[in-house]
């Protein structure tokens, strides 16, 4: 799992890395430089000394050289064996030798030679005594490469601060929107830079959506309204035909199913408006609905969808469950859990069993793969025994109403036989 960090944590992070690798950089050129010019130097005053010396030498052999930091020693062609052995081959130049000192640790030395009309002339300085201030130095630089990290560090999260501060604004005013659920312009709160452009952005997309918004809430109410007025007129009419005393049992039992399905469609088209406007919506007058009721009404305006085929469909009560939503939201997801279990069932049983907090539809269809279960609460997606008409949207449907009142929808294989288990969980 990739790991999110903010922003101004990254900003943090790369400005103190920045600080520090650039001091870090700035502290071993500086080093680097002055062990350079150290160097350059130290060799050419050891090489103008030792050239003098030499000269002196040999304008007045008699007079002593001069013996200062320095050890200074002139020899002639016939006296050079006088001279340290690992100085008589050095030739013309200056040279580094390594020794051990009489307090038994090794002395880096820089020796000057010059030999020149027969006179060979030395020069030895001590270089290990500078070896105390250039530990003293690194130290110093090491502890300013961390005091500049450290001020990068603190410069760092004040920058930070400053530069996020209108994204921050940015996002606080969009959760104020979101809280209050009415859009302002953003872009006059922000100056003419890029957090203003974005706002600019976020201004004309939050237009263009209030338009689909505004336009797609016009049409659910058109459309609400025109199929309401037709399908009361149906309910009104059946209702007044079944009041007629010459009606045959036939034609009753017909009048009741068109009463059914112009009861349902009114719950399917309310369900549907709730789901178009993302609306939860409670009962009037702070009523309950019983599952339980619901489930059996369900089932009675089912039992045609049977079409002769040997099913039993049964209804058990286990245990109460009631909630707080209307009874048409609870009867449209329920018509298409149990409307599901008797399409695919061709022979057997039907289950409807009422629990405490919950209901389950069982069947004995041909049942479902485990890995297609969630894979089915998809739009267009069907089971592979499907057949007949259907788009794919009745669990689809269901799991969008249940998501809406915050219960739990599920469907998973019969584990003892073949068929499926449907089940909302209300708590």
């Amino acid at each position: 799992m990739r790991s999110r960090r903010k922003l101004r944590f990254r900003l943090i992070v790369t400005f103190t890395l920045f600080g520090f690798g650039l001091s870090a950089l700035f502290a071993y050129a500086a080093l680097n430089i002055r062990e350079r010019v150290e160097e350059q130097l130290i060799n050419s005053a050891l090489q103008d000394e030792v050239d003098s010396l030499n000269a002196k030498v040999r304008a007045n052999p008699n007079v002593a050289p001069p013996f200062d930091i320095v050890k200074g020693a002139t020899f002639s062609d016939r006296t050079i064996y006088k001279a340290p052995l690992n100085w008589q081959s050095l030739g013309t130049g200056v040279h580094d030798l390594y020794e051990t000192g009489k307090d038994g640790r090794s002395h880096h030395y820089k020796v000057a030679v010059r030999r020149e009309g027969g006179i060979i002339s030395f020069l030895q300085f001590d270089v290990s005594r500078d070896e105390l201030g250039k530990r003293q130095l690194i130290t110093s630089v090491v502890a300013a490469v961390f005091l500049f990290g450290l001020m990068s560090l603190v410069l760092g999260v004040w920058l930070s601060s400053r530069v996020l501060r209108p994204v921050t604004d940015l996002a606080s005013r969009l959760r104020d929107f979101r809280r209050v659920g009415k859009a302002e312009a953003l872009a006059p709160h922000f100056a003419d830079d890029e957090v203003g452009e974005l706002a600019v952005a976020l201004d004309e997309y939050a237009m263009r959506l209030t338009s689909v918004v505004e336009r797609d809430r016009e049409f659910n109410s058109d459309v609400s309204h025109e199929l309401r007025t037709p399908l009361a007129v149906i309910a009104s009419t059946t209702e007044l035909l079944q009041g007629s005393p010459d009606l045959t049992d036939k034609l009753r039992e017909r009048l009741k199913r068109i009463e059914r399905a112009s009861r349902q469609a009114t719950e399917l088209i309310e369900a549907l408006l709730l789901l178009s406007r993302a609306e939860r919506r409670g009962p009037t007058r702070g009523e309950t609905t019983d599952v339980a009721k619901v489930a059996s009404d369900v089932i009675e305006s089912q039992r045609p969808q049977m079409g002769g085929k040997p099913i039993e469909i049964e209804l058990i009560a286990d245990g109460s469950v009631t909630v707080n939503a209307p009874a048409s939201v609870v009867s449209v997801a329920l018509t298409n859990l149990i409307g599901n279990a008797i399409k695919y069932t061709m022979e057997g049983k039907v289950t409807v069993r009422v629990l405490d907090g919950r209901i389950d539809v069982i069947d004995t269809g041909p049942g479902i793969k485990p890995e297609d279960a969630e894979k089915l609460f998809q739009r267009g997606i069907r089971g592979e025994s499907a057949t007949g008409g259907g788009a794919g949207l009745g669990l689809a449907i269901v799991r969008r109403l249940c998501e809406l009142y915050g219960w739990d929808v599920s469907l998973r294989p019969r584990p003892e036989m073949a068929g499926a288990i449907s089940t909302i969980d209300f708590r």
